[in-house]
């Protein structure tokens, strides 16, 4: 007897949503029970419990963290789907903050349709589905394991390092204080530093930021 695998889809473009459920149930061992255009929307849908893979965008409307977020909170439900990341973005920042937030697989959107058939049944089975370049990158890294910062991260530690303060950081990136004092909670954890200054300067000494 086949299984079927029960897809959600999540992305903010309407086109490629069409284009994503068209391919999908072209396969009838795949049935899409929904697409949402909000990451937050796929973790609330998921709630009920009937979806197998939820196929996630990283990135939704300029927030560039939105997929990695709601790929926690999935992961994190009581009957959790497996999350499939299918993205345009490849930096090693994306790629560490997806497969760290619980994604089995992270394909890129020029992935073609057998890839991404196999990629879907892969993550229902829960297997890796890692598309060449990203596995390439992964291997790259542990080739060469220094601290990888989330691009959010980055973000704030570059401010850090002109000078701002938290506040003045908050409000240039559209945070609250709060969340850019996380921020820096886990750069320093990752740097294994105590303060500011010594975060800025162990992340030039590692590239990490310039």
């Amino acid at each position: 007897m086949t299984t079927t695998v029960r897809v959600l889809i999540a992305d903010d473009h309407a086109v490629v949503r069409t284009g994503l459920r068209a391919l999908l149930t072209s396969d009838p061992t795949v049935e899409v029970i929904a697409d949402v255009a909000e990451a937050g929307d796929a973790v609330e849908r998921s709630r009920i419990g009937d979806v197998d893979v939820v196929l996630m965008d990283l990135r939704f409307a300029g927030d560039a963290t939105a997929g990695v977020r709601a790929t926690d909170r999935l992961r994190g439900l009581a009957d959790p789907p497996q999350v499939l990341v299918l993205t345009s973005h490849d930096t090693d920042a994306d790629i560490l903050g997806a497969i760290e937030a619980g994604a089995c697989g992270y394909l890129l959107k020029d992935a073609g349709p057998d890839e991404l058939l196999a990629a879907v049944h892969a993550a229902a089975a829960g297997e890796s589905a890692l598309s060449p370049t990203v596995a390439a990158r992964l291997m790259s890294r542990l080739r060469d394991p220094r601290p990888t910062l989330t691009q959010r991260e980055a973000e704030v530690l570059r401010a850090v390092a002109e000078g701002a303060t938290n506040r003045q950081t908050a409000t240039s990136l559209g945070l609250s204080e709060a969340t850019v004092k996380t921020h820096l909670v886990h750069v320093f954890d990752k740097l294994g530093v105590t303060s500011r200054t010594a975060a800025v300067a162990r992340a030039r000494e590692l590239w990490v930021v310039q």
